[in-house]
């Protein structure tokens, strides 16, 4: 086996392709498509989002340093997609995606009814970078559908939700389970 360099780059894939919502009433409610997010910080709950400043969307989040992350499913593929290459200084996303815009509840940005997770955020600070500034964020809220819940164990089964991830301009469905953390030193039962 041989590896070829490669100029520097980003490819750390696969990404969740979210959703992001932002606004601060129903009138300017927006969406976005971000995979440029992750999780920061397990305690306190924090995470990112990188966004262009040309996006429509920058301004709205900067103003209300608010913003909500929505998980997407295979279903929403789509949608995600669409939100991602038009503007919404040129479409009503929600009318054209067919998405459903749920009030917040611990921010005035919206979540998406259809996604199966909805992570409320509030800004804490903004790194300008390079082309992307990375808004860093602390979680207030985790707003999860319910058909995921057991309802025996009250555990959340998100593989079941059929989530999408994004991996070098491809969408793609995420696959089988392999092992739960910890597996590989588990002791035998």
């Amino acid at each position: 086996m041989s590896k070829v360099s490669w100029r520097p780059g980003t490819q750390i894939y696969p990404l969740p392709a979210v959703l992001v919502t932002c606004g601060d009433r129903p009138d300017n409610w927006n969406m976005l498509t971000v995979a440029w997010t992750g999780t920061i910080c397990s305690d306190p709950a924090m995470c990112y989002i990188s966004v262009r400043k040309e996006r429509a969307s920058y301004p709205l989040i900067e103003a209300n340093m608010e913003f909500t992350i929505n998980l997407t499913t295979v279903d929403m593929v789509r949608a995600t997609d669409w939100a991602g290459v038009r503007s919404g200084r040129d479409y009503d996303k929600w009318k054209e995606t067919g998405l459903t815009p749920l009030p917040g509840e611990m921010v005035k940005s919206p979540t998406i009814e259809q996604s199966p997770l909805s992570i409320e955020c509030r800004v804490k600070s903004i790194m300008h970078l390079g082309t992307h500034d990375m808004f860093i964020a602390d979680v207030l809220n985790v707003r999860a559908d319910d058909r995921f819940l057991d309802p025996d164990t009250g555990r959340f089964c998100l593989e079941k939700a059929n989530l999408l991830a994004y991996s070098h301009g491809h969408y793609f469905s995420l696959g089988e389970i392999l092992g739960k953390f910890g597996f590989s030193v588990q002791k035998k039962k």
